[in-house]
Protein backbone atom coordinates (compact mmCIF):
# COMPACT_ATOMS: atom_id res chain seq x y z
CA UNK A 1 0.00 0.00 0.00
CA UNK A 2 0.53 3.41 -0.40
CA UNK A 3 -0.90 6.44 0.68
CA UNK A 4 -0.22 9.83 -0.71
CA UNK A 5 -2.58 12.79 -0.09
CA UNK A 6 -4.71 11.31 1.84
CA UNK A 7 -5.48 8.55 -0.47
CA UNK A 8 -4.50 5.08 -0.46
CA UNK A 9 -3.31 2.69 -3.15
CA UNK A 10 -3.20 -0.71 -2.58
CA UNK A 11 -0.90 -2.77 -5.78
CA UNK A 12 -1.12 -6.69 -5.97
CA UNK A 13 -1.03 -9.44 -8.14
CA UNK A 14 -3.99 -10.49 -10.04
CA UNK A 15 -3.90 -14.00 -12.31
CA UNK A 16 -5.04 -13.29 -15.97
CA UNK A 17 -6.71 -15.96 -18.30
CA UNK A 18 -3.24 -17.83 -19.24
CA UNK A 19 -2.55 -18.05 -15.42
CA UNK A 20 0.20 -15.60 -15.17
CA UNK A 21 0.32 -12.72 -12.91
CA UNK A 22 -0.18 -9.19 -13.24
CA UNK A 23 -0.05 -5.94 -11.55
CA UNK A 24 -3.24 -4.28 -10.28
CA UNK A 25 -4.58 -1.47 -8.23
CA UNK A 26 -7.24 -0.52 -6.16
CA UNK A 27 -8.15 2.47 -4.48
CA UNK A 28 -9.53 4.06 -0.93
CA UNK A 29 -10.31 7.03 0.95
CA UNK A 30 -10.01 5.55 3.90
CA UNK A 31 -7.74 2.15 4.23
CA UNK A 32 -11.09 0.55 4.75
CA UNK A 33 -13.05 0.54 2.23
CA UNK A 34 -11.51 -0.19 -1.50
CA UNK A 35 -12.47 -0.12 -4.79
CA UNK A 36 -10.72 -2.39 -7.48
CA UNK A 37 -9.36 -0.03 -10.39
CA UNK A 38 -7.51 -1.53 -13.19
CA UNK A 39 -4.40 -3.40 -14.02
CA UNK A 40 -0.96 -1.27 -14.18
CA UNK A 41 1.66 -3.17 -14.84
CA UNK A 42 1.60 -6.09 -17.47
CA UNK A 43 4.89 -7.97 -18.96
CA UNK A 44 5.41 -11.27 -21.13
CA UNK A 45 6.38 -13.21 -17.87
CA UNK A 46 4.93 -13.44 -14.36
CA UNK A 47 4.44 -10.62 -11.90
CA UNK A 48 3.96 -10.75 -8.40
CA UNK A 49 4.80 -9.30 -4.92
CA UNK A 50 4.96 -5.31 -6.26
CA UNK A 51 7.19 -3.59 -3.57
CA UNK A 52 6.32 -0.09 -4.23
CA UNK A 53 8.37 3.00 -2.58
CA UNK A 54 8.82 6.89 -3.03
CA UNK A 55 12.66 7.62 -3.43
CA UNK A 56 12.94 11.91 -3.98
CA UNK A 57 10.32 13.12 -5.84
CA UNK A 58 9.24 9.38 -7.59
CA UNK A 59 7.60 6.15 -7.16
CA UNK A 60 9.19 2.84 -8.09
CA UNK A 61 8.43 -0.62 -7.87
CA UNK A 62 10.48 -3.63 -7.70
CA UNK A 63 7.93 -6.65 -8.15
CA UNK A 64 8.84 -10.25 -8.35
CA UNK A 65 10.01 -10.95 -11.83
CA UNK A 66 11.09 -14.62 -11.91
CA UNK A 67 10.66 -15.30 -15.63
CA UNK A 68 13.09 -11.89 -16.50
CA UNK A 69 15.92 -13.60 -14.53
CA UNK A 70 16.87 -10.78 -13.03
CA UNK A 71 15.64 -8.19 -10.27
CA UNK A 72 13.69 -5.02 -12.52
CA UNK A 73 12.93 -1.53 -11.12
CA UNK A 74 10.17 0.28 -12.57
CA UNK A 75 9.68 4.12 -12.32
CA UNK A 76 5.51 5.81 -12.31
CA UNK A 77 5.74 7.87 -14.84
CA UNK A 78 1.98 9.04 -14.10
CA UNK A 79 1.18 7.66 -10.54
CA UNK A 80 -0.63 5.12 -9.93
CA UNK A 81 -1.62 3.76 -13.28
CA UNK A 82 1.88 3.89 -15.45
CA UNK A 83 4.75 2.52 -15.08
CA UNK A 84 7.91 2.29 -17.06
CA UNK A 85 10.98 -0.65 -16.71
CA UNK A 86 13.90 1.85 -16.24
CA UNK A 87 16.78 -1.23 -15.51
CA UNK A 88 17.78 -4.35 -13.85
CA UNK A 89 19.42 -3.60 -10.88
CA UNK A 90 20.08 -6.72 -9.69
CA UNK A 91 21.25 -9.79 -12.24
CA UNK A 92 20.12 -12.84 -10.01
CA UNK A 93 16.69 -14.91 -10.04
CA UNK A 94 15.03 -13.63 -6.61
CA UNK A 95 12.15 -14.36 -5.29
CA UNK A 96 9.93 -11.94 -2.96
CA UNK A 97 12.71 -8.85 -3.44
CA UNK A 98 12.09 -6.93 -0.31
CA UNK A 99 13.80 -3.40 -0.92
CA UNK A 100 14.70 -0.52 2.37
CA UNK A 101 16.55 2.30 2.62
CA UNK A 102 18.53 2.49 6.45
CA UNK A 103 21.82 4.18 7.66
CA UNK A 104 22.03 5.89 4.25
CA UNK A 105 22.02 2.69 2.15
CA UNK A 106 19.48 0.85 -0.03
CA UNK A 107 19.45 -2.84 1.26
CA UNK A 108 17.30 -5.75 -0.18
CA UNK A 109 16.19 -9.33 1.05
CA UNK A 110 15.93 -11.77 -1.51
CA UNK A 111 14.86 -15.35 -1.51
CA UNK A 112 17.94 -17.33 -4.08
CA UNK A 113 17.71 -19.93 -5.10
CA UNK A 114 13.80 -20.06 -5.12
CA UNK A 115 13.32 -23.79 -5.36
CA UNK A 116 13.41 -24.91 -1.57
CA UNK A 117 11.97 -21.16 0.18
CA UNK A 118 14.95 -21.95 2.64
CA UNK A 119 17.82 -19.27 1.62
CA UNK A 120 17.71 -15.65 2.40
CA UNK A 121 20.59 -13.45 0.69
CA UNK A 122 21.01 -9.81 1.59
CA UNK A 123 22.46 -7.11 -0.94
CA UNK A 124 22.83 -3.59 -0.78
CA UNK A 125 24.30 -0.37 -2.81
CA UNK A 126 24.31 3.28 -1.99
CA UNK A 127 22.97 3.88 -5.51
CA UNK A 128 19.33 2.89 -5.79
CA UNK A 129 20.18 2.02 -9.44
CA UNK A 130 24.11 0.85 -9.66
CA UNK A 131 26.56 -0.61 -7.55
CA UNK A 132 24.38 -3.54 -6.13
CA UNK A 133 26.51 -6.30 -4.19
CA UNK A 134 25.91 -9.10 -1.76
CA UNK A 135 26.85 -8.55 1.71
CA UNK A 136 29.35 -10.45 3.15
CA UNK A 137 27.53 -12.26 5.74
CA UNK A 138 25.18 -13.06 2.86
CA UNK A 139 23.19 -15.63 3.17
CA UNK A 140 21.84 -14.45 5.81
CA UNK A 141 19.41 -17.95 6.38
CA UNK A 142 20.62 -20.81 4.75
CA UNK A 143 18.45 -24.02 4.98
CA UNK A 144 15.70 -22.61 7.30
CA UNK A 145 12.65 -23.03 5.31
CA UNK A 146 10.51 -21.42 8.38
CA UNK A 147 12.52 -18.16 8.23
CA UNK A 148 13.66 -17.38 4.95
CA UNK A 149 11.43 -15.89 2.03
CA UNK A 150 10.52 -12.20 2.83
CA UNK A 151 7.03 -11.86 3.36
CA UNK A 152 6.27 -7.90 3.55
CA UNK A 153 7.76 -4.39 3.73
CA UNK A 154 10.49 -4.18 6.35
CA UNK A 155 8.82 -2.18 9.24
CA UNK A 156 9.91 0.40 11.43
CA UNK A 157 7.86 -0.33 15.27
CA UNK A 158 8.59 1.23 18.32
CA UNK A 159 12.28 2.14 17.11
CA UNK A 160 12.79 -1.75 15.90
CA UNK A 161 13.46 -2.37 12.39
CA UNK A 162 11.47 -5.21 11.78
CA UNK A 163 11.88 -8.15 8.87
CA UNK A 164 8.58 -9.99 8.12
CA UNK A 165 9.25 -13.69 6.34
CA UNK A 166 7.25 -16.51 5.33
CA UNK A 167 6.91 -20.02 7.43
CA UNK A 168 7.24 -22.50 4.36
CA UNK A 169 8.74 -25.24 6.47
CA UNK A 170 5.47 -27.45 6.07
CA UNK A 171 4.05 -25.62 2.72
CA UNK A 172 4.35 -22.55 1.01
CA UNK A 173 3.41 -19.72 2.85
CA UNK A 174 2.30 -21.08 5.88
CA UNK A 175 2.23 -18.31 8.19
CA UNK A 176 4.02 -15.16 8.76
CA UNK A 177 6.95 -14.28 11.35
CA UNK A 178 8.29 -11.64 12.86
CA UNK A 179 12.36 -11.16 12.99
CA UNK A 180 14.12 -7.31 14.75
CA UNK A 181 17.06 -6.41 13.18
CA UNK A 182 19.89 -6.02 15.34
CA UNK A 183 22.48 -5.25 13.19
CA UNK A 184 23.27 -3.72 9.96
CA UNK A 185 25.81 -2.55 8.18
CA UNK A 186 28.31 -3.22 5.36
CA UNK A 187 30.30 -6.04 6.94
CA UNK A 188 28.02 -7.39 9.66
CA UNK A 189 23.97 -8.46 9.88
CA UNK A 190 22.37 -9.77 13.19
CA UNK A 191 18.49 -10.18 13.95
CA UNK A 192 16.13 -12.00 16.73
CA UNK A 193 12.81 -13.62 16.32
CA UNK A 194 10.35 -11.68 18.15
CA UNK A 195 8.24 -12.55 20.96
CA UNK A 196 5.01 -11.77 19.36
CA UNK A 197 6.07 -14.06 16.26
CA UNK A 198 4.19 -15.21 14.72
CA UNK A 199 2.49 -12.34 13.48
CA UNK A 200 -0.12 -13.89 11.10
CA UNK A 201 -1.79 -17.44 11.23
CA UNK A 202 -4.50 -19.71 9.35
CA UNK A 203 -8.05 -19.10 11.36
CA UNK A 204 -9.47 -22.68 10.60
CA UNK A 205 -12.18 -21.00 8.70
CA UNK A 206 -13.03 -18.00 5.78
CA UNK A 207 -11.16 -16.29 3.63
CA UNK A 208 -7.96 -16.90 5.38
CA UNK A 209 -8.82 -20.61 6.70
CA UNK A 210 -5.67 -22.04 5.62
CA UNK A 211 -2.55 -19.47 5.25
CA UNK A 212 -1.26 -16.23 5.17
CA UNK A 213 1.70 -15.23 4.02
CA UNK A 214 1.78 -11.15 3.43
CA UNK A 215 1.71 -8.34 5.60
CA UNK A 216 2.37 -4.79 4.59
CA UNK A 217 1.88 -2.60 7.92
CA UNK A 218 1.95 1.55 7.61
CA UNK A 219 1.81 4.00 10.80
CA UNK A 220 -0.90 6.69 9.82
CA UNK A 221 -0.56 10.05 10.88
CA UNK A 222 -2.66 9.97 13.42
CA UNK A 223 -0.52 7.36 15.35
CA UNK A 224 -2.95 4.10 14.13
CA UNK A 225 -1.46 1.16 12.44
CA UNK A 226 -3.28 -0.01 9.73
CA UNK A 227 -2.06 -2.99 7.59
CA UNK A 228 -3.03 -5.31 4.22
CA UNK A 229 -2.98 -8.94 4.78
CA UNK A 230 -3.39 -12.08 2.46
CA UNK A 231 -5.05 -15.07 3.13
CA UNK A 232 -6.48 -18.64 1.01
Amino acid sequence: MVCQDGRWYMFFEVMNQDDRGEIGLALSDDGIHWEYSRIVLVEPFHLSYPHVFQWHDDYYMIPETLGAGCVSLYRATRFPTDWTRIAPILPVTCADPTIFRAGGVFWMFGCVPVRNNDTLRLYYAADLMTSWQEHPRSPIVEGDARIARPAGRVTLWDDRMIRFAQDCHTRYGDRVRAFEILELTPTAYREAEVDESPVLCATGEGWNSQRMHHVDPHLTTDGRWIACVDGC
